[in-house]
């Protein structure tokens, strides 16, 4: 049996899914969650082999954030990325941050159920389309010389820790400002410090000065 745990933050919607997906190809949903942090913890308990992840889950942690902190804590699990967002950039990132797929909530049903199958053993799964876009976009990063640069790979949180990190808040400060605790900032900090090869808050200084970050608070 595939694992699953559902992650979205609208309560039809994870009934809705819950109800396509039991009992189909071998599929079993072990629980539901309705955010990022929720999402985590659920994971760490149940161990699926595939989370079901959407990205905008107000006001909780986004799915990106999640999916990165995921990988992290169970690499095992596989991450498939259900969005409404059909773009190129919250494609790029999610495959940046460890997702293993993604699909579009407009998809039809058999495409969510292939797209499961796929992640759960091991390979990647894009929609249709998205594969060509996604190495066209590649391509021209790497034209443009952005491979020697990681930025792009940090979650829109990790990249707000940086900023206030390199303007000199405390770990408390950050998760007054965030709404955050100050755990997830630590764990923020760590994650992207080592994503960009970081060791010392002098080079984080000088790094979010080079990328622009310290023109004001």
């Amino acid at each position: 049996m595939i694992r699953v745990l559902i992650v979205d933050d609208h309560a039809v919607v994870r009934s809705g899914l819950m109800m396509l997906l039991h009992g189909k190809h071998q599929i079993e949903i072990v629980g539901e969650a309705a955010d990022g942090d929720e999402a985590i913890k659920k994971a760490l308990e149940l161990r699926p082999d595939v989370v079901l992840m959407d990205l905008s889950m107000p006001p909780g942690k986004d799915g990106m954030t999640a999916t990165a902190e995921l990988k992290q804590l169970l690499p095992e699990t596989s991450v498939l990325i259900l969005s409404m967002h059909d773009d190129d950039e919250y494609l790029f990132r999610s495959i940046q941050v460890g997702a293993s797929g993604y699909v579009l909530k407009s998809a039809p049903h058999e495409e969510l159920l292939v797209a499961i199958e796929s992640v759960a053993g091991g390979n990647a799964y894009l929609y249709p389309n998205a594969t060509k876009r996604l190495m066209s976009q590649y391509v021209d990063r790497l034209k443009n010389g952005e491979n020697a640069d990681t930025y792009d790979s940090l979650s829109e949180r990790e990249k707000e820790v940086l900023a206030k990190v390199a303007l000199g808040y405390a770990n408390k400060e950050i998760a007054e400002q965030l709404i955050i605790s100050v755990k997830t900032v630590e764990t923020h900090k760590s994650n992207l410090m080592e994503k960009l090869g970081l060791k010392t808050r002098a080079d984080l200084v000088k790094y979010a000065l080079k990328k622009g970050l310290l023109h004001g608070d």
